[in-house]
């Protein structure tokens, strides 16, 4: 089967141009099986649009519609092939079609190029999979209000600067992680709006002489609008999908801090978590051994998010407009991004489910230190002095708050989230409205 582009004087068979053919091609082959259905699913509707511009009559459109269905059950079954040799799933789905229907095959690509075809696939995919993450974040800090509900009063040592500083408890800790988590989903509403608008039909970067109803293809595909110039098409790929790229960078961040404090807090010297097994590993050579390594790749994940978005960060410095084979390049970092997060929430998801508070550990921790500053506040309250010079008392002399229990403190924290109301039904609210 020929590739989309070769004419007949193509030399395909010399060893350097197998060469070539393999540096050119790269893991698009392999890359483009995530996206065969969403270039099947554009290539349904394009169809439909050069039928309705008079390329195709009804009865070749649903010829060509059968045979795109039966190419996706193939795919489904694991049994849709891309070679080398074929570069990309839009030549294979084409040779596919002409297969199964002949010369019919070759009139689905009036109209449209490969440009138009991959970012197409691409948006369709991102649209998608983006609705997935936010399912998986949303769950994430649901499990986070769980833990936070069940241990709500039970008071924890706050730190600044990796000191201790104030009582917190293990409601306020694990709300402040959930609601991290809403509020990045939160904030998907602004990388929705650029994914949400259609390419299908700027071809090349420059449209066609076909007639094609741009906008009724962007409704038939679920996106909000089509992107207007033509030109936009190719100057916003790798441009949005590195913001795509780093908000998901965004939910991973959340996640690298909440991943690093279990880690210090389910060892020594604080011991306020308990990791179940599960989440755990041993030691090859010390017996003892119960290691977080899910925490810590959950941690180590966000490095190769990292990586994804500074491969697209630089993907298109000093292109021009138009399109240019270094875009092929965009779509790798954008897969596994979306392949890593999912995971990373998975394994988080995992990783709050088997871990439970220590009470008493946490209690003990919550040494008179902690409470400097309520001691200070007492001052104001009971002997009516500026609060600076409380402060200074209590700084000369910490002794003053040795009295200070945390469960008296607790009560006291009565304003939105505080230790002692931290706010989770607030919380759960906002979970349920995003979901």
């Amino acid at each position: 089967m020929s590739k989309l582009w070769q004419k007949s004087s193509t030399d395909t068979a010399s060893e350097t141009a197998k060469k070539v053919e393999a540096f050119t091609v790269g893991d698009d082959y392999r890359l483009d099986q995530a996206l065969v259905p969403y270039d099947i699913r554009a290539s349904k509707v394009h169809a439909r649009a050069i039928q309705r511009a008079g390329i195709l009559s009804e009865e070749e459109m649903d010829r060509l519609h059968s045979a795109l269905d039966e190419i996706l059950e193939t795919w489904k079954a694991g049994e849709f092939e891309i070679t080398v040799s074929d570069e990309d799933m839009h030549t294979a789905i084409e040779n596919a079609l002409i297969q199964k229907v002949g010369d019919l095959g070759k009139k689905i690509h009036t109209g449209r190029s490969r440009n138009d075809q991959v970012l197409t696939a691409m948006r369709l995919y991102e649209k998608e999979q983006l609705g997935n993450i936010l399912q998986q974040t949303r769950q994430c800090a649901k499990l986070l209000i769980d833990l936070a509900e069940e241990y709500e009063q039970t008071p924890m040592p706050g730190y600044t600067h990796t000191r201790k500083a104030m009582l917190s408890s293990v409601g306020l800790w694990a709300g402040g992680y959930a609601e991290m988590l809403l509020i990045q989903a939160e904030a998907a509403s602004g990388v929705t709006s650029l994914i949400n608008r259609s390419p299908l039909g700027s071809a090349a970067g420059f449209g066609s002489t076909i007639d094609i109803d741009r906008e009724k293809e962007a409704q038939e595909q679920g996106f909000d609008k089509p992107l207007v110039c033509s030109t936009t098409s190719q100057l916003s790929r790798g441009w949005i999908e590195l913001q795509l790229v780093q908000y998901l960078g965004g939910v991973t961040a959340v996640l690298n801090r909440f991943a690093s404090d279990v880690i210090r807090y389910s060892g020594e010297p604080e011991h306020f978590f308990a990791l179940d097994d599960v989440v755990c590993t041993g030691s090859s050579i010390m017996p003892q051994k119960k290691n977080p390594d899910v925490a810590e790749l959950i941690r180590g994940g966000q490095m190769e998010m990292a990586g994804y978005a500074a491969t697209l960060q630089s993907a298109t410095v000093n292109l021009g407009s138009g399109y240019h084979r270094d875009l092929q390049l965009t779509k790798e970092p954008v897969l596994k991004a979306f392949e890593k997060t999912s995971r990373l929430l998975e394994a988080s998801a995992i990783l709050i489910q088997n871990m439970e508070p220590i009470p008493e550990n946490l209690k003990k921790a919550c040494s008179s230190d902690l409470f400097a500053a309520e001691a200070a506040y007492e001052m104001v309250k009971d002997q009516n002095i500026p609060f600076r010079e409380a402060y200074r008392k209590i700084a000369e002399n910490p002794e003053l708050a040795s009295h200070i229990r945390p469960e008296s403190v607790m009560k006291k924290y009565t304003h939105l989230g505080s230790p002692g109301n931290p706010g989770l039904t607030h919380l759960r609210k906002l979970c349920s409205s995003d979901s």
